[in-house]
């Protein structure tokens, strides 16, 4: 499990997303999201960087679990099973965005952004991030500190790191 400070991440001294869209830009290759405890912030981050429309297809705000089945195909039984916020839940969204949208590769997040819902097991801040590509996959267990909003914020960012990790080694 990863504990983030939730400093920004830069890449050649640009933000995470504007790395993400030239990468994507250069290799040709779509982009879409998955998004429960953010709320869109993924989605709206990539959005902002000039170029975006080239290679971002969508993204689905799957905050309610009838969400995430109907619109992801995340079986129900694995909900039932493990809880909405969950490793396997997290890797179903990627890649039920992935297909929804045809995309090359999505990212997908589920998580307790607080103050309540959270338990012993799975605390507030408790994060399940999952990147998929056509021939990998990355998912990453992370607990992030702080506020609602500090929480989704080192959500946001951790997840696009995580695609630009996928997308420098594919």
């Amino acid at each position: 499990m990863h504990q983030h400070a939730g400093a920004e991440f830069m890449c050649d001294s640009k933000p995470v997303e504007e790395a993400i869209i030239k990468c994507c830009i250069e290799k040709g290759c779509s982009l879409a999201t998955a998004e429960s405890c953010t709320g869109g912030l993924i989605a709206h981050r990539l959005t902002n960087v000039p170029g975006a429309s080239a290679v971002f297809l969508g993204g689905v705000v799957a905050y309610a679990n009838a969400a995430k089945m109907a619109l992801l195909d995340v079986p129900e039984a694995v909900i039932a099973e493990r809880g909405a916020v969950a490793e396997a839940v997290a890797v179903a969204m990627a890649r039920g965005a992935r297909a929804r949208f045809d995309a090359d590769y999505a990212v997908a997040v589920t998580g307790i952004a607080g103050p309540g819902g959270g338990t012993l097991e799975k605390p507030v801040g408790t994060v399940y991030l999952a990147v998929m590509g056509p021939a990998s996959q990355r998912v990453r267990h992370c607990l992030f500190q702080g506020d609602r909003d500090a929480v989704k914020t080192q959500t946001a960012e951790a997840a696009l790191q995580l695609l630009f990790e996928l997308l420098e080694t594919s």
